[in-house]
């Protein structure tokens, strides 16, 4: 255990000194038992163990998918999976986190590539060996129908694959656990690409926003801004006019310097 790792175990002791806590739950990380708050993600736990992430944390809320994990519990072979952030502990469970997964993830020019099937079983020639076990789909922690749009990708609707997985946050659980060996998340994230350079039609509003950078319209605002002092940024953080959550389509802020 680092020295971080001692001194925040320590700490944690000293400030439950004089009490005992009857909600704790034994877990195992890389094989040793610790006993942590049953309330606890398993990110926490592991920081209440006295380990400092320094890896795999992300976004801490699930955004992310940087904390794949894999436990298993007591009495059962299956090996489950979660995001570290989401996933509550359980009682002696095995705890292993999931460094990267070596999913293929091709390298293509996207103003070459076509949107058809054929284009994604070019760069992704394991998406032919899908077998409808629906692995992928189960593992999901963004409860995303996974097997669905690869059976879009595969038949050529890349349009509704990349409408299917636009929720999917890349942590590759699915890749894990499927016995074909695809990448489902790097398959889902080339039919979006595709569909927004190659399907949706171009915004108007992108190109006039473009076209005001080029200009110089806000180097004057940027520049004020990167001079300024500490105080006056934080100032302006906070007084910032932020956009209603009820607010209508043709909402805008009273100062349009950065519009």
């Amino acid at each position: 255990m680092s020295a971080v790792a001692q001194q925040s175990k320590e700490q944690t002791g000293a400030s439950y000194e004089g009490s005992v806590r009857t909600d704790l739950v034994p877990i195992f990380i890389m094989g040793k038992k610790y006993d942590v708050p049953s309330t606890l993600t398993i990110q926490k736990a592991f920081e209440y163990a006295g380990y400092q992430l320094i890896r795999g944390c992300g976004c801490r809320g699930g955004i992310c998918g940087a904390c794949a994990t894999v436990y298993r519990l007591p009495g059962s072979a299956k090996i489950n999976v979660g995001l570290a952030c989401q996933t509550v502990v359980q009682p002696n469970m095995y705890l292993t986190m999931i460094p990267f997964f070596p999913a293929n993830r091709a390298v293509y020019d996207i103003d070459e590539l076509k949107p058809d099937a054929q284009t994604i079983l070019k760069y992704y020639p394991e998406l032919a060996k899908c077998m409808g076990c629906n692995t992928c789909t189960k593992s999901c922690p963004m409860e995303i129908p996974v097997m669905e749009y690869i059976s879009a990708a595969l038949r050529g609707d890349i349009e509704q694959a990349a409408e299917i997985s636009m929720s999917c946050v890349m942590c590759g659980i699915c890749a894990a656990r499927c016995p074909a060996e695809l990448g489902q998340y790097n398959i889902g994230i080339m039919c979006r690409r595709i569909t927004g350079k190659h399907i949706n039609p171009r915004a108007e509003h992108l190109r006039e926003m473009i076209e005001r950078i080029n200009s110089g319209r806000y180097e004057d605002p940027l520049n004020k801004l990167v001079n300024s002092d500490l105080q006056t940024l934080r100032k302006l953080y906070v007084e910032r006019e932020m956009e209603p959550h009820t607010a209508p389509e043709d909402w805008a802020p009273t100062d349009k310097a950065f519009l």
